[in-house]
Formats: structure tokens, C-alpha cells, sequence
């Protein structure tokens, strides 16, 4: 493991500038620049460097003085829950000890570096990954690393790399500071992030980093001991289910049933036998005795997804339960006893219902205990690229596909595109580009049609047919090349065209092959 490198490392930033090409940390500094979202930023600048640089994995781990742990704060191809056990004592581990020194660490094999934790699991492969970590300073105090891996047959100058990672740990430092200042919630004095939570807490599937989900996820994790009646509103597709279950996870119930039931799905004459049961007799077909899900839900949580759909005769019983906690089975006379804490969830406006009618208001007061409300995924863009990564690795996986990056188009549609169907119409959108996808990288011609339309996602005003055609065409070059290392003859094998018309194509569309080589 090298460790002193300071005598090297201004000569090797200030050779980032030739050697990595100055184009580069031009973009790096744009995209922080002009970002609304430093989290966005951040993200784009670590798939910026994996696909010109070949520094994969990147991530930014900042010091908590307070509680003085060193956590990862964002990480692109990392899960939520791995970045959460990112965590390391000053001094501990790689990352420890850059935090404590301030010094550059380098390892060319981490297979031989026993103080490579690899705490958030992010490596799999360990043959031939080198290791780069750098501190990220401020006015001489350093508040956290940049790092990345890269293969040496992919980046033989290593001290090359940690000069570029070093300005670009100098460029994002002043914008992490304000970044840090800023993050604070109307209610409370104290940053939120996955990180700061309760060690004890079991998020489960929650995937997110962006201010508004992550006060959803504090304000779940403090009702969830409770046996309040939550109230969960949102468009539809912004995860209540997701929180729903995060919640009874949570709670003293966590070991008993959680019951869910999709009020909308079923129709009104066998709702109330689906919530209370029915007896033997009760009506044509009630051959047996059935258990409703309040009684199957005895001491846990039942869930109640569209809960504004249930008709006015089914909310009258479903109000004597919050009320008495207790009903009778359809067609009986004997009065059932339940404990059972209620979650329900709704897309529709309650209040408007109460107006006109169809919803009871001593009801909806029943249910007004404790409300959240879920923010649609047009205002959670820092999460749109980790919600994809997670999406991307499980339909991989269920499909035996081979995806390994989502390309800079295609993330720049994502992220324009307004998601009028949230979390759920994100996960349909991957599951058909991995599908699609034939070469490991996933393009904008693999994502859905609406996301490739002026009026899907906001970013083209006017397109010709020959126009996309000609976006389409760059995009797979420019991606064979970089496949390639700036080697036409084998991109025109991958493309399956004649060097010659790949030649030609490069000069037409001023394709700079060597920054592919670096």
C-alpha cells in the first residue's frame, strides 16, 4: 500500500489537466456548477469518471464530528441499504485512515490489502482492482474521501487517477460544505440522512437519499413503535406499500401478521367478507366457515391500500372497528374481538370526497391520526438514478442478463422525464431496457417511447425523425468506442460495419477517439 504521496500529488493534479484531458474536469465542474441537486451532481460526476475513466464505483464519505464516524454518503451502483454499512471508525480501514490523515492512499492489489474492508460489499470480483482513496478538504480540515476502483490493465498510471480524483475532491469540497449547511428540515435541527437512523432500524427495500423521502422514512421510523393509525397519501406508485411495511417492521407487532388488502381490486360485494369473514350459510356459495383479515391480522398490522374506494356501507362497520375493535363475521351474531394497528393508504383526495358525499368525515377523522404524505418521484431526482441501479440489478438477475452501466443519454432522459407513474412506472421502464438491452449498457433506445418524446420528457422542443436517428447513431459509437478503448477496427466488429464507415462516421460527427484511450 503507497500512503505517502503528498510530495507526487500536486505534480500528478496538475498532469490530471493533460493526461485525463482537461474536458473532463470542465464537466465535472459544470455539472456541480449548474446542478440544483448536489446529490444529482454528485451522481453524475461518479458515472462521468466510470465511463471516460474507467474509475468505477465511486464514493464520497463525509466525518460526522459529532458522533466522529466517517458514513457513505452517496455511491453510484450501491444500494441504499449496502451504503448504510458504510461506516468506519476514524483510523479504521482505508477510508479511516485518509480521514485521519489527510494523506492519499493508493492500493494496486486489493486482494493483498487486509485493511480493504469492503464494508458496503460493493466488490465481488477482487482480481486485479486497485484502490484509490483521497481526502476532500476545506479550509485545512478534511471532512471525508473520494474514492474509486479500477483495474490496472484498465488505468496502469494509478498516481494519474489519484490526481484526477484529487481535483475533482478540490472542486466538490466547497459545494459539500454549503450542501451540509443547507440540509436541514423545517421541523427539526438535524440533518436526515440513512445513515443517522436508529442502528436497530430494519428499512427493508427503501432505496432513497433525497431530502423528501428520507423524512418520510424518520417520520415512519417515530410512529412505527406507536399503535397510532397511520394515514398514507401520494400519487399512485410512490412506495406506500414500501412504507406500510417498513413501518410494522418496525414496530413491538413486527413478529405477528401484517395483512394487506387492495380495497380498489375488489368488488364491493366482497369487500366486507374479505375485511370480516363470513359464516357457514351466509350466502350462496358460503359452504364453510372463512376468517375475515381483521381476524387474520390479530396482533400485528392490516393494511388497507385505497381505502377512498371502499363504498359508505363498508366504512360504516370498517369505523365501528377503529371505534369498538370489534364486528361480526357476515351473516353472524357472534361479536369478534380484535387487536389490530391499522395503516391505510390512498391516491385520492379525501377531503373533495367527504364534499360530495362518498366518504364519511367522522371516518376520515378515525384515520386523520398520523398522515403522510409521499412525495411523487418528479420531486425525488437524487433518487431516481439509485431506485434505477436497484432495479437494474434485480431484473438482471431474474432475466440472466449481463447490465453493467446505464449510458450518460439515457440517464439525462430519465432525469427529465416527470414520472407521472412514480416508483412503480420507473421499475416497469427498467425491466423493459434490461430486457432490451443486448450489450451490457443500457441506451435511450432500450427506454419506453414516452420517455424518448418531446412531451415525455421535456428536453427536446422540436425532433426530426433524421435527427434522433443521427443522436442514436453517435451514441452507439461514441459507446463501442469507449467498449473499445478508441479502437475503430474492433468497434466496427462490434457494430458490425466496416472500419472504413466507422472512420468516416467519427470525422463526421467530430468524435475525438484518443480521450477513449487515456
Amino acid at each position: 500500500m503507497t500512503s505517502d504521496l503528498e510530495d507526487d500529488l500536486l505534480d500528478a493534479a496538475n498532469g490530471a489537466y493533460e493526461s485525463f484531458g482537461f474536458s473532463t474536469l470542465q464537466e465535472v465542474y459544470r455539472l456541480i456548477d449548474q446542478s440544483v441537486n448536489f446529490d444529482d451532481a454528485i451522481s453524475r460526476v461518479f458515472v462521468l469518471l466510470d465511463e471516460r475513466h474507467r474509475l468505477q464505483q465511486c464514493m464520497l464519505s463525509l466525518l460526522d464530528e459529532a458522533r466522529q464516524e466517517i458514513r457513505v454518503s452517496a455511491a453510484v451502483g450501491v444500494s441504499g441499504r449496502a451504503r448504510a454499512q458504510g461506516r468506519y471508525q476514524i483510523g479504521e480501514g482505508i477510508t479511516g485512515k485518509v480521514v485521519q490523515t489527510g494523506r492519499t492512499v493508493i492500493v494496486p492489489q486489493i486482494s493483498d490489502e487486509p485493511l480493504y474492508l469492503n464494508r458496503t460489499g460493493a466488490v465481488s470480483d477482487w482480481e486485479e482492482k486497485a484502490f484509490i482513496c483521497v481526502p476532500i478538504k476545506t479550509k485545512g480540515r478534511t471532512m471525508g474521501s473520494l474514492s474509486a476502483l479500477t483495474r490496472v490493465q484498465d488505468n496502469p498510471d494509478l498516481n494519474g487517477c489519484a490526481g484526477l480524483l484529487a481535483v475533482v475532491a478540490g472542486l466538490i469540497a466547497p459545494y459539500l460544505g454549503q450542501s451540509q449547511s443547507t440540509k436541514n428540515y423545517q421541523d427539526t435541527d438535524t440533518p436526515t440522512t440513512i445513515n443517522n437512523l436508529p442502528h436497530k432500524a430494519d428499512i427493508g427495500s427503501f432505496i432513497g437519499s433525497s431530502n423528501s423521502i428520507l423524512m418520510i422514512l424518520e417520520q415512519a421510523l417515530q410512529v412505527a413503535p406507536a399503535k397510532t393509525t397511520v394515514l398514507l397519501r401520494g400519487e399512485s406508485g410512490t412506495g406506500k406499500e414500501v412504507i406500510a411495511e417498513l413501518i410494522h417492521r418496525n414496530s413491538p407487532r413486527l413478529h405477528a401478521p401484517f395483512v394487506k388488502v387492495n380495497c380498489g381490486a375488489l368488488p364491493e360485494s366482497l369487500i366486507e367478507t374479505e375485511l370480516f369473514g363470513h359464516e357457514r350459510g351466509a350466502f350462496t356459495g358460503a359452504h364453510a366457515q372463512r376468517k375475515g383479515r381483521f381476524e387474520l391480522a390479530h396482533g400485528g398490522t392490516i393494511f388497507l391500500d385505497e381505502i377512498g374506494e371502499i363504498s359508505l356501507a363498508t366504512q360504516t362497520r370498517l369505523l365501528r372497528v377503529l371505534q369498538e375493535r370489534e364486528f361480526e363475521r357476515v351473516g353472524g351474531s357472534e361479536t369478534i374481538k380484535t387487536d389490530v394497528r391499522l395503516i391505510a393508504a390512498t391516491n385520492k383526495n379525501l377531503e373533495n370526497a367527504i364534499a360530495d358525499g362518498t366518504f364519511r368525515e367522522d371516518l376520515y377523522y378515525r384515520l386523520n391520526v398520523f398522515t403522510m404524505f409521499l412525495p411523487p418521484l418528479k420531486d425525488r431526482k437524487p433518487d431516481i438514478l439509485m431506485l434505477a441501479d436497484h432495479f437494474i440489478e434485480k431484473y438482471a438477475r431474474e432475466h440472466a442478463k449481463v447490465v453493467k452501466r446505464i449510458s450518460t443519454p439515457a440517464i439525462d432522459m430519465m432525469m427529465s422525464y416527470h414520472w407521472p407513474g412514480n416508483v412503480r412506472e420507473l421499475e416497469n421502464c427498467i425491466e423493459r431496457a434490461v430486457v432490451m438491452c443486448d450489450d451490457a449498457v443500457i441506451h435511450g433506445h432500450h427506454l419506453p417511447p414516452s420517455l424518448q418524446t418531446a412531451e415525455g420528457s421535456g428536453t427536446v422542443s422540436q425532433r426530426s425523425l433524421a435527427s434522433a436517428i443521427v443522436a442514436l447513431e453517435r451514441e452507439m459509437i461514441i459507446d463501442a468506442l469507449k467498449t473499445t478503448r478508441g479502437n475503430q477496427a474492433r468497434a466496427a466488429d462490434i457494430l458490425q460495419v466496416t472500419e472504413r464507415i466507422i472512420n468516416y462516421k467519427v470525422k463526421k460527427y467530430g468524435i475525438d477517439c484518443s480521450r477513449f484511450r487515456e
